[in-house]
């Protein structure tokens, strides 16, 4: 067990200890009924209760578990881990999530089998390989999250579209899901608001590389803007028709990720090149 200390402002003032306790440090009712037990919870250096009244400068402190220490042993290509957040390199095609149905290793599973608790914070398509973050601490988890679709994490993305085709600018499309379906996505006005940054890189073989950074963060976003602009992902077999040399997966890579790390507040940065059979696409 470790202790993150929380020196609180003045807009904590009056509020209950056990509030403060979850919303700044993650911990659910449950997690903080065993607290009690362990003096897990301190204000000023004495245990206090869930009731007590918070004060502007005093310090809360909190345990919080330790994660497992064999997380390399997952299988996963891990990329960057410390106590608090783990970066992948997720393979394609392989879930994030277990699904009713669909049999197969996930990231959950294999994050599981370490006895880690699984905590995305982005998630990525079956068929889309690259970087994606898990928390390793439900505090780590909130702090993230709260983060998500600001300039404090970013994420860009490549994609290998069909069409030769060149320019830079701003998909601006609201999506909902389709009526009728469970997966399927479609524009429509009525949607949910949907912003997509996009680059053209490069041309070739009737393809072309486009950079996107997301600003929102919708189911099959990118998928349906591109679809919409009559430029689908090779091999996207929802959006665009499947491609036989990508079996089970589409050319979308999460390509670079940027973070405030949710403890130290340093700024974490990760690339992941654009995999060899996407670069074969374009000729390469």
């Amino acid at each position: 067990m470790r202790r993150l200390n929380f020196t609180l402002g003045p807009e904590h003032e009056g509020r209950r200890v056990g509030r403060l306790v979850q919303s700044l440090a993650g911990v659910s009712h449950h997690e903080y009924a065993r607290l009690k037990q362990e003096n897990g919870v301190l204000l000023d250096g004495v245990p206090a209760h869930a009731d007590m009244r918070a004060r502007a400068g005093q310090v809360l402190s909190v345990l919080i578990e330790e994660a497992p220490v064999l997380i390399q042993e997952s299988g996963l290509p891990v990329v960057y881990v410390d106590q608090d957040v783990i970066v992948l390199s997720k393979p394609a095609p392989l879930s994030t999530m277990r699904s009713p149905g669909k049999p197969g290793p996930t990231v959950e599973e294999l994050l599981s089998r370490n006895g880690e608790a699984f905590r995305p914070v982005n998630r990525l398509d079956k068929g889309t390989s690259g970087l994606m973050v898990c928390a390793r601490n439900a505090h780590a988890q909130q702090k993230l999250q709260k983060l998500l679709h600001t300039d404090r994490f970013v994420r860009r993305y490549l994609a290998v579209t069909q069409g030769e085709w060149s320019g830079q600018g701003v998909i601006d499309l609201p999506i909902r899901k389709e009526e009728g379906q469970s997966v399927r996505r479609v524009i429509s006005p009525d949607g949910k608001p949907c912003v997509t940054h996009f680059e053209t890189l490069s041309s070739a073989s009737g393809r072309t590389l486009v950079r996107l950074t997301l600003e929102t963060g919708r189911t099959h976003q990118i998928r349906v803007h591109l679809g919409a602009m009559g430029h689908p992902i090779t091999g996207d077999y929802l959006y665009g028709t499947q491609e036989t040399e990508l079996p089970g997966r589409f050319a979308l890579h999460s390509a670079n990720l940027s973070f405030i790390h949710p403890v130290t507040g340093e700024r974490l940065a990760f690339e992941s090149p654009l995999p060899p059979e996407l670069r074969r696409l374009l000729g390469e």
